[in-house]
């Protein structure tokens, strides 16, 4: 896999691009806002956006989409259960970030247990709940897009609307401290970590 991230929007969210060199093929996850690093990326190794991929419907993870659905004209992905997010600008906070409204519905509504084909990738869709109601993790091989899930020692937060604190940290115990301690994690933001370590030294969990 050829993982590379970038720092989109106002808020800075860690937005991930994941290709497969061998097919060319791609997905995003969470894009906070226009990269034309990202851009210029995809562009210079004929890589093929198949996925905008959701964690949750926060609005500093869905600035971007706008603009990458049209850019690449690709389906987005989100979790059913954050709809409440995804339709209302009110929730979603896109207003305060951006200035504007950003409203939608994803054109592929997944739940738990679901997987994604981009290329020879495997995206397994791991429902999180905890941050937002339809918070969701995506691992592919080894590697785990945690959104804000889970942080290197720390979680996401648990006070908007949609959260709560026993519900995310069952999501942790229960869906992700169950995979190997080898498991990289790729957070919403911050930086990277691992499963082995956020059993032994996450303090909120």
């Amino acid at each position: 896999m050829d993982i590379k991230l970038y720092y989109t929007g106002p808020m800075q969210v860690n937005t991930y691009l994941c290709a497969d060199p061998n097919t060319k093929k791609a997905f995003i996850v969470d894009p906070g806002g226009p990269s034309r690093y990202l851009d210029n990326y995809v562009e210079s190794n004929g890589y093929e956006v198949e996925y905008i991929v959701l964690t949750h419907g926060h609005g500093d993870h869905i600035c971007g989409v706008p603009y990458y659905k049209e850019l690449f004209h690709c389906p987005l992905v989100g979790h059913r259960d954050d709809i409440y997010l995804f339709n209302d600008a009110s929730e979603n906070l896109s207003l305060q970030f951006t200035g504007r409204k950003i409203e939608f519905i994803p054109d592929v509504l997944v739940q738990d247990g679901d997987v994604l084909k981009v290329g020879e990738m495997e995206l397994k869709i791991i429902h999180t709940p905890g941050h937002t109601l339809g918070g969701i993790s995506i691992l592919v091989d080894n590697v785990l897009f945690s959104g804000d899930t889970l942080f290197a020692d720390s979680i996401g937060r648990t006070d908007f609307k949609g959260g709560s604190y026993p519900q995310l940290k069952n999501s942790v115990h229960t869906k992700l401290f169950c995979l190997p301690d080898d498991t990289h994690v790729l957070p919403g933001h911050m930086g990277q970590t691992t499963i082995g370590h956020e059993k032994k030294y996450n303090p909120f969990l």
